[in-house]
């Protein structure tokens, strides 16, 4: 059963706010949706010894959300069946001096994922058109030109970053952005239970504060992100993140949806391939004889 997460459409106005973040996406039963995960992560763990051995295209998962929206909750319970080797999970934080001296998708472009592999950001560049949005000293900090500053600094980063997303897909890295869509009421019980729970108090930092505090600000930021950067090429996905169940199932479904797609194969040998594996076979056959090996059918 495909589940109803919203696809933001590039070509009609969009308001996050507008859709429920507490829609089940056609489940009722908890349980059901828990199968069709399971069995969501199994075709994802096949299509992944393809999409590796295939090596032509690559995968970038962007998973965005504000504080305890489940985003680690995610990368767990989706992606932990996938091979390692073929998988690599990057979290962004505030940049480095480094970082900051170079250009803003700097540090997410050497993060890539090669042909046949899948990068996960646990948010991404995107942070740099919603946290320097709300909070514009870190605008201040990256030490910009002055003529690059001033009211249109933000509707050229939306351009920039469509512009990159499309020269990725044009390389064959297929892009899949997810905002984990989370009410103010559920965020704030998910960060009290991160008090109440000694288990959880790890989780819990005093900047989790900061996104309640801003909360209506956030709101008209990602607004304006899923509006001006959702495209053909590059959508966004608004899932419904208040029960964690719904989102991690929605999340699995449109990734295997989208290798699906792909015109995945293993690789083709040709002759002289073919003609070293039969060599290899006649040699390994006649060591397991000499040693009284049993050769398999």
């Amino acid at each position: 059963m495909k589940t109803s997460a919203l696809r933001v459409d590039p070509d009609r106005p969009f308001r996050w706010r507008d859709h429920d973040p507490a829609d089940r996406c056609g489940f009722e039963n908890r349980a059901d949706a828990e199968k069709q995960l399971a069995a969501d992560v199994a075709k994802m763990i096949e299509l992944q010894d393809v999409f590796f051995a295939d090596a032509r295209y690559g995968l970038l998962i962007i998973i965005q959300g504000v504080d305890a929206a489940g985003k680690d909750g995610i990368v767990k319970h989706v992606m932990s069946g996938l091979n390692p080797m073929g998988v690599n999970v990057y979290s962004f934080r505030a940049p480095s001096a480094e970082e900051r001296a170079h250009d803003y998708l700097w540090r997410s472009s050497r993060l890539l994922p090669p042909r046949g592999r899948i990068a996960i950001f646990n948010r991404s560049y995107y942070e740099e058109v919603l946290v320097c949005r709300v909070h514009p000293e870190f605008i201040d900090a990256e030490r910009l030109p002055p003529n690059y500053l001033g009211p249109t600094l933000w509707r050229q980063r939306f351009e920039q970053m469509v512009d990159y997303e499309r020269y990725l897909v044009h390389q064959g890295i297929t892009v899949l952005k997810f905002f984990l869509h989370l009410s103010r009421e559920e965020q704030l019980e998910r960060l009290l239970e991160r008090i109440h729970d000694p288990d959880k108090n790890w989780k819990f930092s005093p900047s989790d504060l900061e996104t309640p505090q801003h909360w209506h600000k956030y709101r008209d930021a990602y607004d304006e992100v899923l509006l001006h950067t959702s495209s053909h090429h590059a959508p966004w996905y608004v899932i419904p993140a208040d029960r964690k169940w719904v989102a991690r199932l929605a999340v699995a479904n449109i990734v295997v949806d989208h290798l699906k797609k792909l015109d995945l194969q293993y690789p083709k040998m040709r002759a002289p391939d073919l003609e070293r594996l039969a060599q290899a076979k006649t040699y390994i056959e006649g060591e397991m004889a000499l040693h009284g090996a049993k050769v398999s059918s």
